[in-house]
């Protein structure tokens, strides 16, 4: 966007939007001079942050790519952000191409474009939903009526649990999700990682998004295995994004701070619910 473009209605450019600072890290333009301030305030304490930003996409996409492969053909993605290449349904579609995906998201912006984008494809929906009330996410009617719950269905939520600050409160929401999860269902999380040193700019770029639409809670990997609680982890398990199934040799330092991501399945033998 341009600095001269008006915002749309009920859109506050002046106020950093994390979708929007993360639609910069990715290379987008849909974003204000507020959202790329605030991108590059981050990028100066964290300098991989462009890095870790793009493997986390990629991430998703083999998460995806790898679910379709076992026959999941149902994904809610909640917290989906701009649409950008790759988007879950493509890769889905590509693979299956009678895959349903729900995008979930608050942001206006956000809506905006994902309808635009989605209008001509009827299996994929939009919807306004707070990752913070996940009940009113799962018995939405729009969700009811797109996803079959007693089917096989993959639950996403990549780079978006550190925006609930409180530790209970995030382990909470994904019990829930994970509740709802039948017998081969899936959990794709990936999650801001403090790394084994944390030193002080962790801390101070936690400052800069308090500035923003969402305040920003790095973790441990400890807490961050516990959403995966009940599940079997895919092969390798909970690693740095760019480590997960990559399609290119890259080599990352699993101790530092950056991006964990995971998939877990709910075990065939039984169901949370």
């Amino acid at each position: 966007m341009s600095e001269h473009e008006k915002a749309p209605a009920g859109i506050d450019p002046t106020t950093p939007s994390v979708a929007r600072m993360y639609d910069y890290y990715l290379g987008g333009k849909d974003n204000f001079a507020a959202d790329r301030a605030a991108a590059e305030q981050i990028i100066k304490l964290l300098p991989n942050a462009r890095h870790v930003a793009r493997e986390n996409r990629a991430f998703l996409g083999r998460a995806v790519r790898h679910l379709a492969g076992l026959g999941i053909d149902q994904f809610i993605d909640i917290g989906a952000g701009l649409p950008t290449r790759e988007n879950v349904h493509q890769v889905a579609q590509a693979r299956a191409p009678r895959s349903r995906v729900v995008y979930v998201d608050n942001d206006p912006i956000v809506l905006v474009h994902a309808r635009a984008l989605l209008a001509d494809n009827p299996q994929t929906t939009v919807v306004e939903g707070d990752l913070r009330d996940p009940k009113a996410i799962t018995e939405h009617p729009a969700v009811l009526a797109a996803i079959d719950f007693d089917r096989p269905f993959a639950v996403i939520l990549c780079a978006i649990m550190h925006f609930v600050e409180d530790d209970e409160e995030a382990a909470s929401i994904v019990a829930h999700l994970r509740s709802t999860l039948p017998p081969g269902g899936a959990l794709v999380l990936s999650h801001g990682f403090r790394g084994h040193q944390a030193g002080p700019n962790i801390a101070r770029a936690e400052a800069v998004y308090a500035r923003t639409s969402r305040p920003l809670k790095i973790r441990d990997r400890e807490t961050i295995e516990q959403y995966f609680s009940g599940l079997d982890l895919v092969e390798p398990g909970l690693v740095h994004v760019g480590s997960w199934r990559p399609e290119h040799d890259l080599l990352e330092d699993e101790s530092a701070a950056g991006g964990l991501g995971g998939v877990g399945l709910v075990p065939r033998r039984h169901a949370f619910r």
